[in-house]
């Protein structure tokens, strides 16, 4: 069974770890798009992993991780995660780990035009990572960009190096920044190629290789639905396609060879960034922060935290075609006595029950509510959906309803015994 894994929200709903709980019936793990402005934590008993471009999958022995052909890459942030997870006691091989050949580089151009962007727009800002992702795919759309077969073609990478870099040097010099040394920039990036050299390979001919012979593959996503380029709170978005077609382009699997999508989302609602959040609730994220949760696994930015936004999911469930749910983070919600759920808009003197795709029209939005009893007891310690108390499985139904999807999985905590199966 070939599954879509996908964020109902705006990214860092859990994934990391409902990924890891799926890869125990998966035989191989890709990751289709974003780079290393995301992260996936996991725990692993006292071990806590942090992964940025590497699958969760490699945690699991047996398990075969892919980076697809959608993802762009920082080899040297590459190269340090790998030697990272080393350090931890995890195996690293190129039977284990396996790099698409055509997958777009990453160079520090793109990092400082990233945060030069950012520094120009003042209150206008995204909010982005400055990892460099959009101007990368900004590369990509405009076919200037090198990929991983041009990174490891000695013969080639140093002239198209010094191409590019020249014409980039040049606009860095008009926003004011340091222009780059090409002879650092190409011994490092010569380094890192030699490094990742045995792992890179022709992953869509492996995939389809591995779906004729029945192969169990699990696409993971990066950020969230609301996220997306073209689905998402546009221009407060990422640079790529997060939503469950996203896999297909960033593996080059086609959309018939896919069985289900799962959609992940808290039992609240959190995004980092700029842009609207409807049900943003300071009295809820001062709580969620103060038990020391919902801080960025990339940057360490406290994440804005809300009442759970069933709007939004509604509209991740249309765009990605979720077929089941995985709901995270029911354990923060412990202590809570009325639990709000924001089931529409109120714009001037209308309801709406849809997300405007108008920036400035959503920001207007007011959340309109319907309250749920909290439960009042700690969830973290139960093991099975029967032991969940009937208030806290009353909400759990109530919001995947007003969400259009099955529940199926209910996550309690960071750890996979933290799993409940619906």
């Amino acid at each position: 069974m070939n599954t879509i894994l996908v964020g109902a929200q705006w990214g860092d709903e859990g994934k990391g770890k409902i990924i890891d709980v799926l890869t125990e019936q998966a035989d191989i793990v890709v990751r289709t798009q974003g780079g290393n402005n995301a992260g996936h934590t996991v725990y692993l008993g006292p071990k806590k992993y942090v992964l940025h471009l590497i699958p969760s999958g490699i945690l699991r022995p047996g398990k075969v991780c892919v980076i697809g052909n959608g993802v762009v890459i920082d080899p040297i942030g590459l190269v340090a995660e790998i030697d990272g997870l080393e350090k931890l006691g995890v195996a690293v091989s190129p039977d284990n780990l396996r790099l698409s050949e055509t997958a777009h580089v990453v160079f520090p151009w793109h990092r400082e035009l990233d945060a030069q962007r950012e520094v120009r727009k003042g209150q206008g800002k995204i909010g982005t990572t400055k990892r460099g992702i959009g101007p990368t795919y900004g590369d990509k759309a405009a076919r200037v960009g090198l990929r991983v077969i041009d990174l490891l073609n000695g013969a080639r990478f140093p002239d198209r190096l010094r191409e590019r870099l020249s014409e980039n040097n040049e606009v860095l010099k008009a926003l004011g920044a340091a222009p780059i040394d090409y002879d650092s920039l190409l011994r490092d990036y010569t380094t890192a190629a030699n490094r990742l050299r045995p792992y890179v390979a022709n992953t869509v001919l492996y995939l389809h290789e591995s779906t004729r012979r029945g192969a169990n593959i699990l696409f993971e996503g990066a950020q969230g639905t609301f996220l997306d380029i073209d689905h998402g709170t546009y221009p407060y978005v990422t640079s790529s396609n997060t939503t469950s077609g996203g896999a297909c382009t960033g593996s080059g699997v086609p959309p018939n060879r896919m069985d289900r999508v799962v959609g992940v989302m808290k039992a609240y609602t959190t995004r980092v960034g700029e842009g609207p959040l409807p049900s943003e609730n300071a009295v809820i994220s001062d709580l969620l922060h103060g038990l020391g949760r919902e801080f960025g696994a990339t940057t360490g930015r406290a994440r804005r935290c809300g009442w759970f936004d069933a709007v939004v999911t509604r509209h991740a469930c249309m765009v990605n075609g979720l077929d089941e749910l995985a709901i995270t983070n029911i354990d923060g919600l412990d202590t809570v006595t009325t639990i709000r759920v924001c089931i529409g808009y109120r714009l001037d003197d209308q309801i709406l029950h849809h997300v405007p795709a108008d920036i400035e029209v959503f920001s207007r939005c007011e959340a309109v509510y319907e309250e749920f009893p909290g439960w009042l007891t700690p969830t973290h310690t139960l093991s099975r959906w029967e032991d969940l108390p009937v208030n806290c499985r009353h909400y759990l139904l109530s919001i995947a309803q007003l969400t259009g999807a099955r529940l199926t999985v209910a996550s309690v905590g960071p750890a996979r015994e933290q799993t409940l199966f619906v």
